[in-house]
C-alpha cells in the first residue's frame, strides 16, 4: 500500500468516522472502499462506451453482421 494524505470536509470526516465506529472498520478502509467503488464504476462505464463504439456503423456495413448480432456484440454470449 502507498501512504497518502486526503483532506476531508468536516462533515465528511464526521460522517465517515461515525460509520467507521458503527462498522468496526478503520477510516482508511472505508476510504479505500469508496475509491474502489468509484474506480469500478468508472471502469464499467468505459467498457460500456467501448462496446458501443464497437458497433458504430454496424447496420451500414454490408460486410459485417449488419445489426442482427448487436446484442451478442454488446453483451457477449450469455447462452
Amino acid at each position: 500500500m502507498k501512504r497518502t494524505q486526503v483532506l476531508l470536509e468536516p462533515r465528511q470526516h464526521e460522517t465517515l468516522s461515525a460509520w467507521a465506529r458503527e462498522t468496526d472498520r478503520s477510516l482508511s478502509e472505508l476510504v479505500r472502499l469508496a475509491v474502489d467503488e468509484l474506480l469500478g464504476s468508472r471502469g464499467a462505464r468505459r467498457r460500456r462506451v467501448a462496446r458501443l463504439a464497437d458497433i458504430r456503423g454496424i447496420a451500414t456495413d454490408r460486410r459485417g453482421p449488419a445489426g442482427r448480432d448487436h446484442d451478442r456484440i454488446l453483451y457477449g454470449d450469455r447462452g
